[in-house]
Parts: structure tokens; sequence; C-alpha cells
């Protein structure tokens, strides 16, 4: 997995939160932990999607860092790589917007529509998805919170007492309800929770 050398992250120990902050600093802290043989079972999460960070600890400190360098993507190597397509390739007058072509199924009269529109079907349906995503954009950003909430919970919480409330409180956005579930969790838990669930209500 590819991952941006700016990326925040957290790791924990069982309950234990023990490394917070880029993840090549993470992964050193934790490297260095297992090392002296004072952690058991790392998780790392990635800070704003609470996704799970695989990280290869085999070897030493120096090793597990320049696997991480390796496969780290730097900012703008995804344009990088675009605008240097040579321009055959691109056609004449072709906008280097990095457009990837992929199949959209629609019934015929959607086609049909899309074909009137100025510009075509493609430019037709571009302006649509971003006037989707402008209209959408407060509540997709809660929809987001929310997952990235759940996700954590549910990998570290999931049996803790008040789980299955806090969730359902979670997506109701009642905050009161969650909050006194939550509080009862351990403290590294709970602080982390609460501070993702900042942006999901």
């Amino acid at each position: 997995m590819k991952r941006n050398s700016g990326e925040y992250c957290t790791a924990f120990d069982g309950m234990r939160n023990i490394a917070s902050g880029e993840l090549q600093q993470v992964a050193g802290k934790v490297k260095e932990q297992i090392d002296q043989g004072e952690v058991l079972s790392v998780l790392i999460f990635d800070d704003l999607s609470s996704e799970l960070v695989e990280v290869d600890f085999r070897g030493t400190k120096d090793d597990v860092l320049k696997r991480l360098e390796h496969i780290n993507v730097q900012p703008g190597s995804t344009t990088e790589t675009s605008s240097s397509e040579p321009a055959s390739q691109r056609g004449p007058g072709r906008p280097k917007l990095g457009v990837v072509p992929r199949e959209v199924t629609l019934l015929p009269r959607h086609w049909e529509w899309l074909n009137c529109q100025p510009g075509g079907a493609s430019v037709a349906l571009r302006k649509l998805v971003e006037e989707a995503r402008r209209v959408n954009n407060d509540r997709d950003k809660l929809r987001t919170s929310q997952e990235a909430v759940y996700r954590f919970m549910h990998a570290m919480a999931g049996d803790l007492p008040g789980f299955e409330e806090a969730a359902r409180a979670l997506f109701a956005k009642e905050s009161e309800q969650f909050n006194e579930r939550v509080v009862l969790w351990p403290v590294d838990i709970r602080e982390h929770v609460w501070r993702l669930a900042l942006q999901a209500f």
C-alpha cells in the first residue's frame, strides 16, 4: 500500500496508545519498543480514516524506515507521471486533467440525454458529479467522519461494554448517549475515539 510521507497515524499495543505522529516517526518508536520486548500486539491506525496501516517490522529500525521510504508517494508524483505522458498519446487539444476512462452503465434514455448536452456525455457527467459533490459536501464529510470513528471502535472496542449502544448513538448523532457509553472505556481508547468524533456530530 502506497502512502504519503506526511501521513499521521496512531499506534496501539492492546488498549494502550504507544505512539502518535507522522508514519515514519511512529514506525520508528514502535520498532524500538518491539526490539526492547515492550509491546506484544501492535495496530497502527491512519488518523483520518482509521484504516489499518501495514508496516513490515522485520530487520533493524533502519530497514523498517527504508522500506517505508521506498513505498511512499511523494507529493505531486501522480501529476508528474501524468504530465510526462507523450503528447502523441493525448491527442490534439486534450487537457492534462488526469482523466481516467471507466465503464459506466446507464439506461438508453440517460445516454440519449447525455449525448444531447454541450460537450457530450463525458463533459455532462463530470459537471453532474461536481455539482453533486458541492451539494453533498457536508453530508459526505459527516459520513466519512462517522465511518472513521466506527472503524476504530469496531477494531479496538468491539468487545467492550456499551459498544453497540455507542455505535447506534454515533450514527444517530446523539452525542450525549455516545459519550455516556464511551466514558467507561480504557482511557487511551476513549480519548482517541473522542478525538475522532469531533467531526462526527
